[in-house]
Order: C-alpha cells, then sequence, then structure tokens
C-alpha cells in the first residue's frame, strides 16, 4: 500500500459572524480528502490560527488546549496503527474509528464476492450463470481499477464517493476498451453492492445519489427476407456449417435464444388447441414462459435431425454447438452467401421478431409472449427498427415515379 500524508487542523466555526463561543471543530486531511467532527468544546477566548488553539491564559483555555492535544494524539495513533497494520487509511476511516462508529471496516471487493457466492448457490433457481459471470466480471474490472488508481486490494465502503465512481467509470472506457452500454452494465452491478451496503447501514449515504444510468440504443440488425431466403436456400459441402446454418434458421422462426436452443428437448414440444405443434419452454436468462407455434421452417429442421445422435445422448432436440464456435461459423456462413452483416446467434432472435412476425402484422403483445419478455418495452425497440426501415423505403418509393400522374 502507498505511504499517506496526514494533517490535522483545529478552528472555530459559528452560524454567527462571530466567533466568540463558536464551536471547536477538527478537520483531518488524507491525501488531499477531508472529515470533520466537533471538539464538543468552545473557543472562549481569543484563537490562532496558526497555532490551532486559544492563546488565553485561564483554566478554561489551558483545559481546551490539552484536549486538542490529546485529540491530536489519538488521531496520529489511529493513523499509525491503520499503517502498520496496512489497512485501508482515509480521513472518514480515521474520523469513524476515533468517534468509536466503525472500528472495522467493511470492504468493497469482500462484500462483492458475498454477494456473488450468494448469486452462485442460487444458479438455477432464479439466477442464470450469465448473471453470475457478469457480476464477477464487474468486481475484477474494480480490483483492476484498485490497483490502477491507489495501488491497492481493496478500498473500504466508506471511502467510496461520486469521484471514485465516474473514475471508474472513465477506467472502463478508456483503459478497458469498453463501449458505453457495455460499461454501464458494470457499473449497475457496482451501484447494487453499494445499495446492500446502504440498507445493511455499512455506509451512511449512497454514493450513487448523483450518478444517473444513460443507456445509448443500439441499432438492431436483422436479416430481410431476401438474406433469409439466400441462407436457406445454399447449399454447404461441409457439414458443421450447414449444421449450424440449420441451427440459426431454426431460432430465426422460433425466436429462441442460444442458450434456449441449446436446452430444447421433446419435453418442450406440446400439441396445442389448434392441433399444431407448439413449444413451450421457460427462458434461461428471465424464466419467463415462451409460447411460439412451430412455422414450417422450424418443423422442417426438427424432422431432418430427428434421427441425431444427439435426441439419445442428451435427450436434446438440436445438436447445437458452443456459443463461441457458432458465431465462428456464422461469420464464415456469412462471407458464403455474400451477407455483409456480422452474423450471430442473437441476431437470428432479432430476425423473428422483426422480419418474420412484426413486419408481416403480428400484433406485438403476441411477438412479446413468443420471445418471452417481461416487459412489452423490450418488444417495442423492434416495432423502432421497423419504422426505421419503413422510412428508408418510403424515401426510396418518393424517388420514383409518381403512382398517379398531374
Amino acid at each position: 500500500m502507498m505511504a499517506s500524508s496526514i494533517s490535522i487542523l483545529f478552528y472555530p466555526t459559528s452560524a454567527k459572524k462571530s466567533l466568540k463561543a463558536a464551536t471547536i471543530y477538527a478537520r483531518i486531511t488524507v491525501d488531499s480528502k477531508r472529515s470533520e467532527f466537533s471538539t464538543q468544546h468552545k473557543a472562549t477566548e481569543k484563537w490562532d490560527p496558526k497555532l490551532g488553539k486559544m492563546t488565553g491564559t485561564s483554566a478554561e483555555a489551558r483545559m481546551v488546549n490539552r484536549h486538542l492535544d490529546d485529540v491530536r494524539t489519538k488521531i496520529y495513533e489511529i493513523y499509525d496503527r491503520l499503517i502498520r497494520e496496512d489497512k485501508p487509511v482515509s480521513a472518514q476511516i480515521i474520523r469513524d474509528i476515533y468517534q468509536g462508529k466503525d472500528d472495522e471496516q467493511r470492504m468493497l471487493l469482500e462484500l462483492f464476492k458475498e454477494h456473488n457466492d450468494r448469486i452462485e448457490s442460487l444458479i438455477g433457481k432464479g439466477y442464470s450463470n450469465g448473471t453470475l459471470q457478469r457480476y464477477k466480471a464487474a468486481r475484477t474490472h474494480l480490483e483492476n481499477y484498485l490497483l490502477f488508481l491507489k495501488k491497492k486490494n481493496d478500498i473500504a465502503l466508506r471511502e467510496i464517493d461520486y469521484q471514485f465512481i465516474s473514475g471508474f467509470e472513465h477506467y472502463l472506457k478508456s483503459q478497458k476498451n469498453c463501449a458505453h452500454n457495455t460499461a454501464t452494465k458494470y457499473i449497475v452491478n457496482f451501484k447494487k453492492i453499494m445499495r446492500i451496503a446502504l440498507a445493511n447501514q455499512f455506509i451512511d449515504k449512497d454514493p450513487f445519489f448523483h450518478w444517473k444510468s444513460n443507456w445509448k440504443t443500439k441499432e438492431r440488425e436483422f436479416l430481410t427476407s431476401t438474406e433469409l431466403n439466400t441462407l436457406a436456400q445454399k447449399e454447404f459441402s461441409i457439414v458443421r456449417l450447414e449444421q449450424v446454418r440449420d441451427i440459426f434458421l431454426f431460432c430465426c422462426f422460433t425466436g429462441l435464444a442460444y442458450a434456449d436452443v441449446n436446452k430444447l428437448s421433446s419435453d418442450d414440444i406440446i400439441l396445442g388447441l389448434n392441433g399444431e405443434r407448439w413449444i413451450k419452454t421457460k427462458r434461461q436468462k428471465t424464466n419467463t414462459l415462451s409460447s411460439i407455434p412451430i412455422l414450417p421452417t422450424a418443423e422442417q429442421i426438427l424432422n431432418k435431425y430427428s434421427d441425431h445422435p444427439c435426441r439419445l445422448k442428451d435427450n436434446k432436440l438440436l445438436p447445437v454447438l458452443t456459443n463461441q464456435k457458432s458465431n465462428a461459423y456464422l461469420k464464415e456462413i456469412a462471407d458464403v452467401c455474400g451477407i455483409s452483416k456480422t452474423l450471430t446467434t442473437h441476431l437470428a432472435r432479432h430476425t423473428f421478431a422483426t422480419t418474420v412476425t412484426l413486419s408481416r402484422g403480428v400484433p406485438m403483445e403476441t411477438v412479446s409472449k413468443m420471445l418471452g419478455h417481461t416487459s412489452i418495452k423490450t418488444t417495442q425497440l423492434y416495432a423502432k427498427v421497423l419504422d426505421s426501415k419503413i422510412g428508408a423505403d418510403m424515401d426510396l418509393l418518393k424517388k420514383q415515379a409518381p403512382i398517379l400522374k398531374e
């Protein structure tokens, strides 16, 4: 831990202009950060600002000055002990220890680990492994930020302020090259830990009070009908590419996310009231139910792999590769098909929401139910994408010859 610098100043202050009988305050400054408290004594005689004591010779003046010397000595003793024991040092920590409020400071990374351990014990019971990994990543970034900023292994919760938070945001963007929304996600994870600290009274005030999350709306890419047809009709001589293409198409016509198609089994297929087969499965991310009628293209893909070993070996309906491998092969597939967009497993879900459903008049409430969204506001993001598409199409129409001649 880097050595800190400390200074102690005593000064009288009063709500009135006159300093007569003003309360004497102690100001502790450590590494340019201050913390103050009342000494519970008053300056009844002339005050010497350079010496930080009263100049009178009365018994009361001598008694007050002795008390101030005792305060100064105890503060230095606390500071020396913290340095000697290699514990966090700040003006606020020293003040709290002097006042007997909190000798054992709760630490940020320590509390963050406790939180992550609780989530890990609840995987599959309200939390997903993806959520755990995001919190672990946020904690790791904070750990690296502390080493980058202060060469410390941890920081007391009471030391965290708005400056620390805004500095962390800048660090994520400048040193870790995080995109704006990615950085915001990590800070929101951090914010939850501080809310836990506030609820448990480990801190007196919320350092996030003046910080507001500012999400930037991203343009969601999707395949057009033409691109979807090109992809579906392309013949592949390499089995792994054909297999990944088929799973991608299945997601385009069901809206399932990678994690959900990966766990899809015969138990998730039911016979609907209309006599057709449906997929009814709980989303791994939100645990909400997705109810999806199986469209002909999706049905053809299920039939194509009806005898695949994955059915017997893992009780899965489709042979899904890892997400990393799937995304790597999808880039190769896009090149082969002449598609300039970046194909990912999640782009298939966007395609279902836009090209397959909303653009063909399926009501937003129905699409939201099929996608398993917890809020229709999430589904409305796809409608915004479609609005921009409609605007672009109409601009092209305006450039063509008018429908009616004047």
